[in-house]
């Protein structure tokens, strides 16, 4: 057996980085929340 999690640095960046966020109105909301509370990171890096 193997481990399930297997990390990309891109995959990770193109489903969850700060573009993709911003290209959906549920995402602008994500963001709209973690700015309101204060994250010093908005996305992954």
């Amino acid at each position: 057996m193997s481990e399930t999690y297997k990390p990309k640095s891109i995959k990770r960046k193109r489903s969850h980085g700060f573009m993709e966020r911003n290209s959906a109105k549920s995402g602008q909301n994500v963001l709209k929340a973690r700015r309101r509370k204060g994250r010093k990171k908005l996305t992954t890096v």
